[in-house]
């Protein structure tokens, strides 16, 4: 069972990695058409890493314990892991320890394996932290609607909060996701900075926002279309989506032509992935050399995550 640190080396510390080359592994469902692998391997490469990055795709190996496949990288000599759905909460209780962002969102994407020991983090939140800052600088803040209380909509929820927003609005079809959501955010920032309701009120809330954050399935290649009217896109509206498989989502797509500031969500998945190889191997990336090299894999490729 994991023991919550509050300090824990930091990435770019050299007593995190005293090496040059790395095992790195990524474990989900679904994941064959992932961009990880050649966007954390060229990185390393220009930084002058050996680098070797592997799926662990759970339909193709008969969907095993997670717990199992972390006893497998540990005897492998793998030094990290990347975790996505099904696993982000899974995980937690075969780990050692749990960095603050992961204990307090309850759920774990980047695992660190050194000196004998598993600790969790998250950094699907600093990751659209940081792809907001760069993606939409002086964007208002007063009023935000969040439409889906899962994994991405609770990473997203903190870190909006983390950057100053003052009251934020949880939308989800499940009340009790985005009530238990709303709840968690009050304890950790305050009484009044957030409140939940129904994603039936999504167009409602909008008329009285500044910002939109979309973070279900809609949009993606298996679930297209809009998930609120058109005509809820203010052209005062900012409006983010995390979704990025397509970058250019209906959302996307439709905000740009009522005039909105959009941000899709390529930033929020090239940041999480160098805050991940900075965890890994104590090397700073070079963030905006990855979005570079992410634009042309999805120029090449679509967008897989």
């Amino acid at each position: 069972m994991y023991e919550l640190v509050s300090s824990y080396p930091k990435a770019g510390d050299p007593a995190v990695r005293n090496q040059d080359s790395f095992l790195i592994g990524l474990i989900g469902a679904g994941i064959g058409p992932s961009l990880s692998p050649p966007l954390h391997e060229r990185e390393a490469d220009e930084l002058g890493l050996r680098y070797l990055y592997r799926r662990w795709d759970l339909d193709v190996l008969g969907r095993p314990d997670i717990g199992e496949l972390l006893d497998a990288a540990r005897l492998a000599g793998y030094d990290g892991l990347n975790i996505t759905h099904p696993g982000k909460q899974r995980v937690i209780k075969h780990l050692d320890e749990l960095a603050p962002d992961a204990a307090a969102l309850g759920a774990v994407n980047t695992v660190v394996l050194a000196d004998g020991r598993a600790v969790g983090h998250n950094t699907d939140g600093s990751g659209f932290a940081r792809s907001f800052a760069r993606g939409l600088p002086g964007a208002r803040l007063d009023h935000v609607v969040l439409l889906g209380a899962g994994g991405a909509g609770a990473a997203v929820a903190h870190a909006l909060l983390s950057l100053g927003v003052g009251t934020l609005r949880v939308l989800d079809v499940d009340a009790r996701r985005s009530d238990a959501l709303a709840g968690a955010l009050r304890t950790r920032f305050g009484a009044d900075r957030a409140e939940a309701g129904d994603a039936d009120a999504a167009a409602r809330a909008l008329a009285a926002a500044d910002g939109f954050v979309h973070a279900t399935p809609t949009g993606m290649a298996a679930h297209p279309g809009l998930p609120v009217p058109v005509e809820a896109l203010r052209p005062e509206l900012w409006v983010a989506d995390v979704v990025y498989r397509p970058l250019n989502t209906e959302l996307v797509t439709a905000a740009r032509a009522r005039g909105c500031r959009v941000l899709d969500g390529g930033g929020m998945a090239v940041f999480q992935a160098a805050d991940a190889f900075e965890l890994f191997t104590g090397v700073a990336p070079d963030a905006e050399r990855m979005l570079r090299h992410f634009a042309e894999l999805v120029d090449k490729g679509g967008a897989h995550g």
